[in-house]
Parts: structure tokens; C-alpha cells; sequence
């Protein structure tokens, strides 16, 4: 079987060459062609011998994705792509456009298996998880279109990116490499619904990453109705994670919270946000929930908004309200899915 050659290290590409009696300069060109130029073929790889070129034609695959749609935003100009993988999986990507640049925003897995009621992701269930050069791709593939550098990107597109978790390692290692695509680590961040344990291991990997835990409630029973992985992973063990991630690390973090009328956006609910997080080093990204057909949630109105705002600011809690940017095309927040359905062939991750 082919290998998924940009899902490789430079070290493992550079020990796989080796075993075809090949120098280990090699391995640094060939790295830098898959990262730095983006190649899609092994025939771009010009000052590579042709025998080379060959012998990796027969042995290695750079696995394209292949753009099945597209819709931009008549609002905002936001593009919504929706990919095809090698095997037939169907995923969604966004970019985005900001005054400081492009931000992309990725999809670490095919479906999702997390189950949160107000986002479209969930609805078909997890397929499989995304290796390494696909997440590369949806990057990159931005990059060879706009002619211009991607200058954030946000992990926050369809799946938990902890729950691929290994993969998601390897990618950030890939895209941060300083002989590769070398983007700031502090210009990436990766969101996550709420995986306790894998929080403490991120924490641990000593990155300048930047992450943002999915809340939405400031209380057990209303998160474990909004977000199902609050039975596995209870409101007192994420919080003690997130705790531990900002002491290990000393970085802010962001809690991200969709306000749903009539289910977390009264006063109430803000000042049990306040108790929740007073004295944290943490920011709090308010999100008005987005229009998802199946859970039947609104975004409440203006006003309530503002007063949620507020009234963690005037508790001495930063909080921003997200600028929506996509909705008309089902770009924003929660609303990414794959909308066909596919025949999926096995694939192996690197």
C-alpha cells in the first residue's frame, strides 16, 4: 500500500528514504516540496532524479482533495468548500476573510460522534478521522487558490479534534515546522467540546497553541442537555483540566458559549458564569446559536445578548460577542456538515 507521504515526519521521511540507499538531503527536499511549495504531484518536484521521482510515483501517495462544491457568502464573501477525500469522505472548510488576513477554519474529523444538540456536525454520526496531510490540504489547498499565505487557522470545523487526538499532534508539528509551512503556533487554535483528559495532555505538550473549550452552561444538568459529553466528562473535571492548562501553560483561555433563548442566556445563567469562572485567566467568546433545522433552538434578541455581555464584563470577565461571518450559506458556527451521503472505503492513517 502507498504511504500518506506528507502525513510523515521529516525524521520518518528522511529513515524511509534511507531504506531505498537514498542520501538524507533527500528527505529535506522532498519535505520541503510537500510543505513549503505544496505540491500535489511528484512530477513538480524537479530537482529530485527522475528515478526518484519514479520509485516514489510507485511507493507514495500526496492525496489530494477534490473541491465538490462551493459557495461564497453574498453577505461577507466568506467561501464554504465541501471536499471529497481519496476514499470518498465528505467533509467542510471555511475561509475567512479579516483585516490581519486569511483564517481558515478546518475540519479534524468526518462527522462527528460528540452529539451536541445545537450543532449540524453531530447529526450523521462520526465516519473517521482525518489524517495529518488531509488537514494539511484543506489548508493548503486555500493557499494555492488565493495566492496569498493563510494567516490563521482554527481547528474548529467538522469533529473533536481530541478525539483525534494523535493526528491533530502531528498536524500542528507539520504546519508549525520552521523548514515547512512554518506558521505561528499562536496563530493557530483548536477548540474542543470538553475532553478533560486530553486538555491536561495538551497541556503537557508545551505548545503556544492557542485553545478554546466549548462551555455553553455554567451548570451540570444544563450542559449534560446541550452537550452529551458532559455525562462522560462531568462540569467539575473540565473545569479542574482547564485549570490545570492554564497554570501549566500560563496562557489565557477561551471559553466559548452559545446563548440559546430561554436556555442559558438569562441573568441568572451569566452571574453562574461568573461564579463559575471568577478569577480565571480566560476570555469568553458569546456565540448567538446559528440556525440548525434539527434542534429547534433560537438566538436570542439583541438586547439579551448585550446584557449577557455585560454583565460578565462589569464581573471583570473579557467577553466578546463572535462576529458572524457565513450564515447565509451555512457557514458559521455549528452549521458545518457533510450533506451528502457516500460510499466510505478503508483508508489507513499514517
Amino acid at each position: 500500500m502507498s504511504v500518506d507521504i506528507r502525513s510523515m515526519t521529516k525524521e520518518e521521511l528522511a529513515e524511509w528514504l534511507a531504506s531505498f540507499k537514498e542520501p538524507k538531503y533527500r528527505g529535506n527536499q522532498i519535505f520541503q516540496w510537500l510543505h513549503r511549495e505544496k505540491a500535489l504531484s511528484f512530477d513538480e518536484m524537479t530537482n529530485l532524479p527522475l528515478t526518484l521521482r519514479t520509485r516514489l510515483k510507485e511507493t507514495a501517495e500526496i492525496r489530494p482533495l477534490a473541491i465538490k462544491e462551493r459557495q461564497v457568502s453574498k453577505a461577507d464573501g466568506t467561501e464554504k468548500l465541501l471536499l471529497e477525500t481519496v476514499d470518498g469522505c465528505l467533509i467542510e472548510t471555511v475561509l475567512m476573510r479579516y483585516e490581519y488576513g486569511l483564517s481558515a477554519c478546518i475540519s479534524s474529523q468526518a462527522g462527528c460522534r460528540m452529539g451536541c444538540t445545537f450543532c449540524a456536525s453531530a447529526k450523521g454520526g462520526l465516519v473517521r478521522n482525518l489524517t495529518p496531510s488531509e488537514m494539511l490540504e484543506e489548508v493548503f489547498l486555500f493557499e494555492r487558490e488565493k495566492k496569498e499565505p493563510v494567516s490563521h487557522v482554527v481547528i474548529m470545523g467538522t469533529g473533536e479534534p481530541f478525539d483525534n487526538y494523535e493526528n491533530l499532534m502531528r498536524f500542528l508539528s507539520l504546519l508549525t515546522h520552521e523548514e515547512g509551512r512554518n506558521l505561528g503556533a499562536r496563530h493557530i487554535t483548536v477548540s474542543t467540546c470538553g475532553l478533560a483528559p486530553k486538555i491536561r495532555s495538551f497541556a503537557d505538550e508545551g505548545l503556544q497553541v492557542n485553545l478554546a473549550v466549548s462551555l455553553h452552561a455554567a451548570d451540570q444538568e444544563r450542559r449534560k442537555e446541550l452537550m452529551p459529553v458532559a455525562k462522560s466528562f462531568p462540569l467539575p473535571e473540565l473545569m479542574d483540566a482547564c485549570r490545570y492548562y492554564i497554570k501549566k501553560t500560563n496562557r489565557r483561555l477561551t471559553f466559548e458559549y452559545s446563548l440559546v433563548k430561554g436556555k442559558n442566556d438569562s441573568l441568572e445563567a451569566s452571574r453562574a458564569l461568573i461564579s463559575l469562572l471568577k478569577g480565571m485567566n480566560c476570555h469568553v467568546n458569546l456565540i448567538p446559536v446559528n440556525n440548525v433545522t434539527e434542534s429547534g433552538y433560537e438566538r436570542p434578541g439583541k438586547e439579551t445578548i448585550r446584557a449577557f455581555q455585560k454583565s460578565l464584563e462589569d464581573a471583570g470577565i473579557p467577553a466578546t460577542v463572535r462576529r458572524e461571518l457565513g450564515p447565509d450559506i451555512n457557514a458559521a458556527c455549528g452549521q458545518l456538515r457533510a450533506r451528502r451521503t457516500v460510499t466510505v472505503h478503508t483508508i489507513r492513517e499514517t
